[in-house]
C-alpha cells in the first residue's frame, strides 16, 4: 500500500513542477512582450543612428594626418564604448538623480569621480591599441590618438552635447506637463464656477416660489375673486425662470418685463397700501445680462419695507447706458432696535452671483437715509465678465 502511494506521488510530481515551469515560462513570455511593447522603436533607432554618427566623428579626427585607417577605425571603435556608458550614465543617472534634485555637491563629486573613471579607461584603451595594433610603435601612432588631453576633451564633449539636450528635452516635458496641469485646473476651476452658479440660479426657485405660494395662500384663506389672476400671473414668471434662467445671459428687456411682472403679484397682496414707481431708461433693449440679477433686489425691498403712513412706497430706477447698468431700489423703511434687516438667501445668492458674473466689475451698496432704505447695484461694463480682481460686499 504503502509502495502504491509512493508510486502515484513520485509520477505526480514530474507533472507538477513540468506545469509549474510551463507558468514559469509563460509568465516570462508576457514579461518580454510587455517590455518590447514599451520600447519606442524610432528612439532606439534613432539613437543607433546617433552613436554610428559620432563613430565618424572620431575617425574624422584621429585619421588627422595619418593613413593607418586600420588603427583609427579600431581606435575609433574601442573609444565608442565608453563614450556611450558615459553619457548614458550622466544623462539617465547623475542628471536626474543629483542635477535635477539640486543635489548639486554629489553631481559634482560624482561627476569627478567620472572623469577619472573616463581618463584611466582612455589611457588603457591608447595603451592597449600601442601595445596590440602598432607593437609599440609610437611612431607610426596617429597624432591626434596619443593626445590624451584631445581625446578626452572630445569624450566629454559628445558627453556635454547629450547631457546639453536632455536638460532642455527635459525643460520642455516639465513646461509642456506644467500647462497641461495649468488648463486642467482652469478647466476645471471653471466647471466648479459653472455648476456654482447653476446652483445658485436653481437656489432661486424655492426662493422665489415661497414668497409667492404665501401670497397665494393667504387669498385662497379669503377665498379672494383675485386668486385665479395671481395664479396666472405666477405661471407667467415661472415660464420665465424655466426656461430662462437656463441661458447664460437674457436681454435687460426680458428682465425688466419679469421684474414687471412681479410688481404685479404685490400689487394684488398689499392692495391700496402699495405704491410703486418704476422708472426705466435703457438704451439698448438687448443688452445682455444675467439672468435673474436684480428680482432678488425687488424681492428684498418688499420683504423688508415697512409701511410709512398706512403705505409702503418702493421706487425703482433702472438705467442702462453706453453699457452700464445703475439699478436704484429703495423702500420706507422704519428702524426697530438698531437693526437693519438682513436680506437672507436673496441677497446672499445675488453677492454670490455677482461674484461669479461680475467680479471686480460691479459695486453693491445699501444705506438707510431717513424713512427709505436703499440698494444700489453698478455693473460698469455689461460686455466684461469674470474678471480676476475681488470686491468685498456688505450684505443686507
Amino acid at each position: 500500500m504503502n509502495s502504491g502511494t509512493f508510486g502515484v506521488t513520485t509520477g505526480i510530481k514530474p507533472v507538477f513542477y513540468r506545469l509549474k515551469d510551463a507558468k514559469s515560462a509563460i509568465f516570462r513570455n508576457i514579461v518580454v512582450m510587455n517590455l518590447l511593447k514599451k520600447i519606442h522603436y524610432k528612439t532606439v533607432l534613432f539613437h543607433i543612428l546617433f552613436w554610428i554618427a559620432v563613430w565618424f566623428f572620431f575617425y574624422y579626427f584621429f585619421s588627422y594626418n595619418s593613413d593607418d585607417t586600420a588603427y583609427v577605425t579600431w581606435f575609433s571603435s574601442f573609444l565608442l564604448p565608453l563614450t556611450i556608458g558615459v553619457t548614458y550614465f550622466v544623462v539617465f543617472f547623475l542628471i536626474p538623480g543629483y542635477l535635477l534634485t539640486r543635489k548639486y555637491f554629489l553631481f559634482a563629486l560624482y561627476s569627478f569621480y567620472t572623469t577619472v573613471f573616463t581618463s584611466y579607461i582612455i589611457v588603457l584603451i591608447i595603451y592597449g591599441c600601442l601595445i596590440f595594433l602598432l607593437n609599440f610603435n609610437i611612431a607610426i601612432m596617429p597624432p591626434m590618438g596619443k593626445n590624451f588631453y584631445f581625446i578626452l576633451i572630445l569624450v566629454n564633449l559628445v558627453v556635454g552635447i547629450v547631457s546639453f539636450i536632455s536638460i532642455l528635452n527635459h525643460n520642455f516635458k516639465t513646461t509642456s506637463r506644467n500647462n497641461e496641469l495649468q488648463n486642467k485646473i482652469l478647466a476645471t476651476q471653471l466647471q466648479l464656477k459653472e455648476q456654482e452658479l447653476h446652483y445658485l440660479k436653481r437656489q432661486i426657485h424655492p426662493h422665489f416660489l415661497f414668497n409667492t405660494l404665501n401670497t397665494i395662500y393667504g387669498f385662497a384663506l379669503k377665498q379672494s375673486k383675485q386668486t385665479p389672476e395671481i395664479i396666472l400671473k405666477l405661471s407667467n414668471l415661472l415660464d420665465y425662470i424655466l426656461y430662462q434662467v437656463n441661458k447664460p445671459r437674457v436681454s435687460i428687456k426680458e428682465e425688466l418685463l419679469h421684474i414687471e411682472e412681479y410688481i404685479g403679484l404685490e400689487k394684488i397682496r398689499f392692495k391700496d397700501t402699495l405704491k410703486v414707481e418704476f422708472t426705466q431708461d435703457i438704451d439698448n433693449e438687448e443688452m445682455q445680462v444675467a439672468p435673474m440679477l436684480l428680482i432678488p433686489l425687488v424681492e428684498n425691498a418688499f420683504k423688508h419695507g415697512t409701511l410709512a403712513e398706512g403705505l409702503l412706497k418702493v421706487e425703482i430706477i433702472v438705467s442702462v447706458q453706453n453699457n452700464r447698468l445703475d439699478f436704484l431700489i429703495s423702500n420706507t423703511f422704519i428702524r426697530r432696535e438698531s437693526k437693519v434687516p438682513e436680506g437672507g438667501i436673496g441677497l446672499e445668492n445675488i453677492r454670490k452671483r455677482l461674484e461669479l458674473n461680475y467680479k471686480s466689475n460691479y459695486q453693491l451698496t445699501h444705506e438707510i437715509k431717513g424713512s427709505w432704505y436703499r440698494s444700489k447695484l453698478e455693473i460698469f461694463n455689461l460686455n466684461i465678465w469674470n474678471n480676476e480682481q475681488s470686491n468685498s460686499l456688505p450684505d443686507r
